[in-house]
């Protein structure tokens, strides 16, 4: 079995783009990776922060699914704690319909406090605890309005129901019965993402059986989140499957390591981490894990440290030893899910990484449990 590469589309767009800019650049982003060979595209939906501005992931997914052919699209993540239940059942049961098999669903509790803020949910309540509880409220609700049961039921947080529909006697008694807006095949795939290290969303993931993705946060986190989804799914009843775990890193691949650096280093990716992503994570100590894992001050951790020692950049041949070495510590993962850029300008750089990433380095990867794939071997 082959490795598959994802794409998640957050979409760190600069300020200053417009958002149909932002809606172009996430079109054309998933033709590219279907034409490479993606398995799927994850598009994240963040209502606050400028960098990353898709408030309603689902509008690009369903223009990019008549623009496609095979890539599965996920929202990644419906933030349940900001959407009433009924309504987001009934988009994603819509939505799963119209994609015809290409849909999962991704949840999540919401990373940012402003966010919360917007939808009603401030001061205390924005804490882990209080936003998980909240996604596993809606979380039952939307599986009870997919089933198209009657019922129902007031919660600590959302009241819902389906309506008990009554028997068609008549033709016209027919034409008045319920919309079915449960989704394609019944009921969807569902992935939960998790970065912190003791990660209550990888719990939830193991409990209900669900697709772990995690974000890369470092070496220890990362294998503390394989550790906790493998104690619930196995406490629930499951056999866990390192296959079906996703892991969300920054990838790029080009010709040459020059070649690789350099771009990282001084185009779309290095401004991001520079004006954006590398400040954020030294206030809030999400730089701590990655200089842990290399003994260095967290504060001295730059761009170059992070190009060098923690993101997966360089030729393909680069890329697949890199990847082979960091599933050699960890025990490997079966989705290589690369963080999605704001090449909107020029976008060749990044169409062609996707390219090498899909066709030159995915097929080179060891997988869990399977012998080392050769290069000479994937060229046969």
């Amino acid at each position: 079995m082959a490795m598959e590469t994802g794409l998640i589309f957050h979409p760190y767009m600069r300020p200053g783009r417009t958002a149909r800019q932002t809606f172009d650049w996430g079109v054309q982003s998933s033709i590219a990776a279907d034409k490479a060979g993606f398995t799927s595209m994850m598009i994240s939906e963040h209502a606050s922060q400028i960098w990353e501005n898709i408030p309603n992931p689902e509008l690009i997914m369903a223009a990019a699914a008549l623009q496609t052919k095979t890539i599965k699209f996920a929202p990644m993540a419906h933030l349940l704690p900001h959407q009433h239940p009924t309504k987001l059942a009934m988009t994603i049961g819509w939505l799963s319909q119209i994609l015809e098999g290409r849909y999962f669903l991704g949840i999540g509790a919401g990373a940012y406090p402003a966010a919360s803020y917007m939808h009603g949910i401030r001061g205390d309540d924005i804490n882990s605890k209080h936003l998980n509880d909240m996604v596993r409220e809606s979380l039952s609700i939307m599986e009870k309005i997919w089933k198209r049961e009657p019922f129902f039921y007031e919660g600590k947080y959302w009241d819902a129901g389906f309506p008990e529909e009554e028997v068609a006697l008549t033709e016209e008694d027919e034409q008045h019965k319920l919309a079915d807006f449960s989704p394609w095949g019944g009921f969807p795939e569902v992935a939960v993402t998790g970065f912190s290290m003791e990660s209550p969303s990888m719990r939830l993931a193991g409990e209900k059986n669900f697709k772990p993705v995690s974000i890369y946060s470092g070496l220890d986190a990362l294998k503390r989140h394989w550790e906790i989804y493998s104690e619930a799914n196995i406490k629930a009843g499951f056999t866990p499957d390192r296959q079906r775990h996703a892991v969300s890193h920054t990838i790029f691949v080009g010709d040459t390591d020059a070649e690789a650096k350099k771009e990282v280093m001084e185009g779309p990716i290095g401004y991001c981490f520079n004006k954006y992503l590398i400040p954020i994570w030294r206030r809030f100590g999400m730089m701590d894990g990655f200089a842990k894992d290399h003994g260095i001050d967290p504060l001295a951790a730059d761009l170059e440290f992070l190009v060098d020692r923690v993101f997966i950049v360089g030729s393909p041949d680069t890329v697949v030893e890199k990847t082979n070495e960091l599933f050699s510590k960890c025990g490997g993962w079966g989705t290589l899910q690369i963080e999605s850029h704001d090449y909107y300008d020029d976008p060749s750089p990044w169409f062609h990484s996707l390219e090498l990433a899909a066709k030159e380095v995915a097929p080179r990867i060891t997988l869990p449990g399977e012998p080392v794939a050769s290069k000479e071997t994937v060229a046969a």
